[in-house]
């Protein structure tokens, strides 16, 4: 406990903090289709909030504190956008059925260590341009929301070049300070008028087995959670030098989804957005101490869990301007880092260019995301141009 005190630092609990609020406010929309999609109703969608905020905390407080390292895990946004297309087509008890039979998939991976054998095998220069493939988006999504709030970004633009240059480790800071001030100063109080003040109930609802779809649903939830989300979740980490094991954390959010499947919780997996944000230099300028962004958050997801639909209000009333804006500012620096370890070396920079390009193009093949086939495109090309130089 005397050392967690030691290591507390503001900017670490702001990079907790930044990295919830973007990822409720980014995504809980889709969240809220998907719960639709199986039919549930305003108190089961309650529910869904709820355990997902739980199971998020739990994960990112324990394994964070345990390994001493910023362990941020995240809902399956892939996940549950297709969920919100799938579902339709059988009854609540099934959809249940099928998030018991994909964290099971989940943990089955996790325990056989499969799942880090196969990353161990990713040169670190490709799963760096990966990544930088995976958060490229966000840096461009800084100017597209300028071009709709050209005010409120370029404030926050401004902050940002103004505190890096004087206050780098508190910039992130500053910036969402700049960003919620501007936003209550127009609109403040009509803002938080429509907040309802009110905690939620957990509902448990039974699972039922519907083998068509557990193949048909199951399975490419499976996937899609898995390289969707687990693979930029690990190069995070690879990137930033956390040698932490993957394949607890694999087990453990496959558990965590078994567990809290029938309150709505549909998948848990390693993030790589928000987990970009807590293991980068703005969080902290010690490595060893950015495992209190990952307390942070672990506590930030279990406040917006409990409070149900009251925090998930607050969470919504920030413009998607503002949200992306500071998604892109706050990863600037974690898309620098990984285009410079990616571009590095000679021998291996035609691969990570062909793995960037192709996780930034969108490609999806059999349902299987970008970032699957960059890593694997760029493999590919690292094994031919090898072969040539012998």
């Amino acid at each position: 406990m005397l050392r967690i005190v030691n290591d507390v630092s503001l900017s670490a609990i702001v990079a907790g903090f930044v990295a919830v609020l973007i990822g409720f406010a980014s995504s809980v929309a889709i969240v809220f289709q998907a719960a639709q999609a199986a039919g549930a109703d305003s108190n089961v969608i309650v529910s869904w909030i709820m355990a997902l905020g739980l199971g998020m905390g739990a994960t990112c407080f324990f394994l964070s504190l345990w390994y001493r390292s910023p362990v941020i895990t995240a809902w399956s946004t892939p996940g549950a956008a297709l969920l919100a297309t799938s579902l339709g087509t059988i009854n609540y008890s099934e959809a249940i059925g099928v998030f018991v039979f994909a964290g099971a998939l989940t943990l089955l991976t996790g325990v056989s260590g499969l799942f880090d054998k196969v990353m161990r095998l990713v040169p670190l220069p490709l799963a760096c341009a990966m990544l930088a493939g995976v958060l490229f988006k966000f840096g461009l999504s800084i100017f597209d929301s300028m071009m709709s709030d050209v005010f409120l970004v370029g404030i926050m633009l401004i902050t940002y070049l103004i505190s890096k240059r004087f206050v780098p480790r508190y910039s992130v800071l500053f910036v969402l300070v700049s960003g919620v001030a501007f936003v209550l100063a127009n609109s403040g109080s009509q803002i938080m008028s429509n907040i309802p003040f009110e905690l939620g109930a957990f509902v448990w609802v039974w699972p039922e087995w519907n083998l068509g779809a557990l193949i048909g649903i199951g399975v490419p939830l499976y996937i899609v959670t898995m390289t969707s989300q687990n693979i930029p979740g690990v190069a995070v980490m690879r990137s930033s030098g956390y040698q932490t094991p993957v394949s607890p954390l694999i087990s453990w959010t496959g558990l965590t989804s078994i567990m809290l499947a029938p309150l709505g919780g549909f998948a848990f997996n390693l993030a790589a957005i928000t987990a970009a944000i807590c293991s980068g230099d703005e969080c902290h300028k010690d490595p060893k101490r950015r495992y209190i962004a990952g307390l942070s958050a672990g506590v930030f997801y279990w406040c917006a869990g409990l409070a149900g639909t009251s925090v998930v209000a607050l969470f919504s009333i920030f413009p998607s301007t503002m949200i992306a804006a500071l998604a892109g500012i706050a990863l600037l620096g974690t898309i620098g880092m990984n285009l410079k370890n990616a571009m590095a070396e000679d021998n291996n920079r035609e691969a990570a260019l062909v793995t960037f390009l192709v996780t930034v193009s969108g490609v999806s093949f059999g349902g299987i995301a970008s970032a699957f086939w960059g890593i694997l495109f760029g493999v590919i090309c690292l094994l031919i141009s090898n072969l040539k130089r012998k």
